[in-house]
């Protein structure tokens, strides 16, 4: 079988900000100049290539604090542009006009020289930089100036494939809890986690498990109109959670559509939460988001790095028919798994599990009537800006009676879970094509009876 020839990959030092530069051949013959500068570049960049494995996956890891970016150079006739590990930096974004400006140190006296400035048909990949938090994924248009402070380019949106080739990668990567951002949504919310060099916030910061992070509320609900003070209505509780970010690519080659694809967010999930009295409710659910929290991980995948946006919204929710006054508590475990993978012959499809067991801490149903109460969260995950997943996790715990003159009443306690969501057209940043419509991740439902008079 004839072999391929693949570039090399260059180690060199690195700045913090991570930019990913490939560049793509012109369609007409170029002039002269054109043609010597090209080589000239061709020869900088090769000068700092090393040896690299013909075959090997790409590992992917958590991407360090300073990040490298990674360049490629323009494909030569009947070869494959390959990524390496470059010194150049995005200094500026502009999101509306989509114009950067990328530099690279000045040249030192002895050591490795500097990258090549950016030229059209490079692909940037960057972590995030001024003008662009959630990173960047961009292809060089235009050339427009040399500054003091770099070269000002015009981009174009890019896709991973372009970047990753003909490599394969696979790999999840725990996000660290001290890089979500919390927004406290409701006064009574406490952030708790801990980490490794026994590092850890909040009250139960000492006792949560290492990577997990956790949230504790507590809030009021309305009381039935005319209903005693005794049957005051609350509702408290904590989720526990370890989240990973799920990544997996096997190209066919530059511009390519990759064989396979998968992006998803899983962990573990540990929740409990307690209701209290007689609430104001209908039919219609009362959703009481609690907290908002957000993380931008970069994934090391090869020279490659990848940025991923997690975003986490945690919610209590209500219903019932107002009637029935409750003294219940459940503790929940389980793990979870929401993303969408990709493969030639079926193109994208979803991929929805939760496994998880409950206990009932604490049981008291009184009067007839029905009462569901949610512990859940809504999760989004995408590359550089783009959303590609979106899921809801709701382990929800349910209760109902009923009554008749002249007999004992009747009541069950249910614990549950719904895992829903959606696969968003922005997948389509791995090179895979765009699909016209958002596709349902399918509803997982599970329930399971927790406690009942028949029970007793």
């Amino acid at each position: 079988m004839r072999r391929r020839k693949r570039h090399t990959r260059a180690l060199v030092p690195v700045l913090t900000a991570a930019a990913l530069l490939l560049a793509a051949g012109c369609s007409s013959p170029p002039q002269e100049d054109t043609r010597a500068t090209v080589e000239r570049t061709r020869q900088a960049r090769a000068d700092q290539a090393e040896p690299a494995g013909d075959s090997e996956p790409l590992a992917v890891a958590a991407a360090p604090a300073d990040a490298p970016t990674a360049t490629a150079d323009p494909d030569a006739p009947g070869e494959q542009a390959e990524a390496r590990k470059s010194d150049l930096t995005v200094d500026s974004y502009d999101s509306r006009t989509r114009r950067a400006v990328i530099s690279a140190p000045a040249k030192a006296s002895s050591g490795p020289s500097p990258s090549p400035d950016p030229a059209v048909g490079d692909v940037i990949a960057s972590g995030p930089a001024p003008g662009a938090p959630d990173g960047l994924l961009a292809k060089v248009t235009k050339v427009i100036d040399e500054r003091d402070e770099g070269t000002e380019v015009q981009t174009e949106p890019a896709t991973l494939n372009a970047l990753l080739g003909d490599d394969t990668a696979r790999g999840s990567v725990p996000v660290d809890p001290a890089a979500f951002d919390v927004d406290k949504l409701l006064p009574d919310v406490d952030v708790s986690w801990s980490k490794a060099g026994d590092v850890h916030v909040g009250p139960e910061g000492a006792t949560v498990p290492l990577g997990s992070l956790r949230l504790d509320v507590r809030a009021e609900l309305p009381a039935v109109e005319g209903s005693p003070a005794s049957a005051a209505a609350s509702v408290s509780g904590h989720v526990q959670l370890a989240p990973q970010v799920d990544f997996r690519y096997g190209g066919q080659g530059t511009g390519a559509t990759p064989a396979s694809a998968y992006l998803g967010v899983s962990g573990d999930w540990t929740s409990g939460w307690a209701l209290q009295g007689r609430a104001a409710l209908s039919d219609t659910p009362l959703r009481i988001p609690f907290a908002k929290l957000h993380a931008d991980p970069v994934l090391q995948v090869g020279p490659v790095p990848v940025v991923v946006n997690l975003d986490l919204t945690c919610y209590l929710q209500l219903s019932g028919d107002g009637r029935i006054t409750v003294d219940v508590e459940q503790s929940l475990k389980g793990d979870f798994k929401a993303g969408g993978t990709f493969g030639l012959g079926q193109g994208w499809t979803p991929v929805s599990e939760s496994e998880m067991t409950s206990t009932p801490v604490r049981t008291s149903l009184t009067t007839a009537g029905n009462v569901k109460a949610t512990l859940g969260a809504q999760a989004s995950v995408g590359l550089y800006g783009t959303v590609g997943v979106a899921a809801d996790l709701a382990p929800y715990l349910r209760g109902e009676a009923t009554a008749t003159a002249g007999t004992p009443a009747v009541w069950s306690l249910y614990g549950g879970v719904d895992l829903t969501g959606t696969l968003r057209i922005q997948l389509s940043v791995f090179g895979t094509p765009a699909f016209q419509h958002s596709i349902p991740l399918g509803a997982l439902h599970r329930e399971w009876k927790l406690a009942g008079s028949d029970m007793a």
